[in-house]
């Protein structure tokens, strides 16, 4: 399949199957360990889900800063080197969390973990949008979110396995998978920061006032709200439901795996081929439509008692994702002018940031205080918030806005 891939897209920049193939192998290690993080980190503490998830709060407000710091830093120094710093900086991470057994150790390595997750994510968004023109973004978005699903599904399966036996070796296979890409990056990327003119006069604060203009897009942070609500309620899946299987239905690690996985396969799968499906429809229409699916993915779970109505859940978010995530992706990257294109990208990494630092520990705290299934049930509210957002953004987009691609 990957061979196919290759012919079809010959003309593709040769740096971004480096990206592509770096981001698969990465993700396989990374995923070996991410999803079950929570179970490590309560079995581990021993202590309330709030207090569990609150280490993921503070992972994403450390993170927040950074993706604030990173815009400006990417559109002024470049691409690469946010890249490589990002990806080694985060395997050194892992490492540390291997040895982590009291919660102020897993508070500073998750806060110093959140620094550098940014500096990949949005030096790649800013990267892809320099390889690739207009017509051609949303696809490669697609592509590569299908890489990192490619990883996804042999990760998840893999650390189920490795997990069970030892938490300690998938932290180094992690660790492992993202310094080594990081190393390529470093030896055979090539910088693709735009030519400059007078943004080479601009200093650090200068360009931190920047995020004024993208601040008054009203397009723009009418797709970040809109998008930061269906995160928050795809963060609930990704962080909680592997401790809510284990601790509700006594469904493991190794069993647990096989959710995560689906979700890789789906996207490997079937990615290029909806995101091509829905190209010639509007771009707000198209994430409308798919931010329905957020509605009925966590109803599923709530309702559900067993591993195939957890299973279903899965799927059905899935089917959402593959709608909306590289469509938002590329809508974003097409709303950015070139010369803030990497302040744009960092506003809307944000959105990962603000929802994984807000649902969880919410969803923790209603499962505390309230009952088990409450953070579901909240998160079907979420769901419905989210695709009004997103109706609204649709009618007030003037046409030639949402038919771009």
């Amino acid at each position: 399949m990957l061979t196919r891939l290759k012919r079809n897209y010959a003309d593709t920049p040769g740096q971004f199957w480096l990206m592509f193939f770096g981001k698969m192998f990465a993700d396989i290690g990374t995923t070996m360990v991410w999803p079950f993080l929570m179970i490590y980190a309560s079995e581990t503490l021993d202590l309330p889900l709030a207090a569990v998830t609150s280490l993921v709060t503070i992972s994403a407000s450390t993170g927040l800063i950074s993706s604030i710091l990173a815009g400006p830093i990417i559109d002024r120094l470049g691409r690469k080197w946010a890249m490589v710093v990002g990806l080694i900086g985060a395997g050194l991470g892992y490492i540390f969390l291997s040895r982590a057994n009291t919660y102020l150790a897993f508070a500073l390595i998750q806060g110093a973990s959140g620094l550098f997750g940014p500096l990949y994510n949005v030096g790649s968004d800013a990267m892809l949008a320099d390889l690739f023109p207009m017509e051609k973004r949303a696809d490669a978005f697609a592509l590569v979110r299908m890489a990192h699903n490619v990883g996804v599904a042999a990760g998840p399966a893999l650390g189920g396995f490795v997990l069970s036996r030892s938490y300690r070796y998938g932290m180094y296979g992690a660790a492992a998978g993202l310094i080594l890409y990081g190393l390529a990056m470093l030896i055979f990327a090539r910088e693709t920061l735009p030519q400059r003119t007078t943004q080479e006069k601009e200093n650090l604060l200068m360009q931190l006032r920047g995020y004024w203009e993208a601040l008054k897009d009203r397009a723009f942070m009418g797709l970040v709200g809109s998008f930061t609500l269906l995160q928050m309620t795809a963060s609930l899946v990704w962080v909680l439901l592997s401790v809510y299987l284990k601790t509700q239905f006594g469904i493991g690690e190794q069993l647990y795996g096989w959710l995560p996985t689906t979700n890789a396969l789906m996207v490997v799968f079937f990615q290029v081929l909806v995101t091509r499906s829905m190209n010639p429809f509007p771009s707000v229409k198209v994430m409308t439509w798919g931010a329905i699916f957020y509605v009925f993915a966590p109803l599923v779970i709530a309702l559900s008692n067993g591993f195939w109505g957890f299973w279903l859940g899965m799927v059905i978010m899935t089917m959402g994702e593959l709608v909306v995530v590289p469509r938002s992706s590329a809508y974003a990257a097409n709303l950015a002018p070139v010369d803030k294109r990497g302040r744009y990208m960092s506003l809307y990494g944000l959105t990962w940031n603000v929802a994984t630092g807000i649902s969880p520990v919410l969803g923790g705290l209603t499962s505390d205080w309230i009952d088990p299934r409450a953070p579901w049930w909240g998160g079907v509210l979420i769901g419905v918030v989210a695709v009004l957002a997103f109706r609204t953004l649709h009618q007030r987009q003037p046409e030639e806005q949402t038919a771009v691609f």
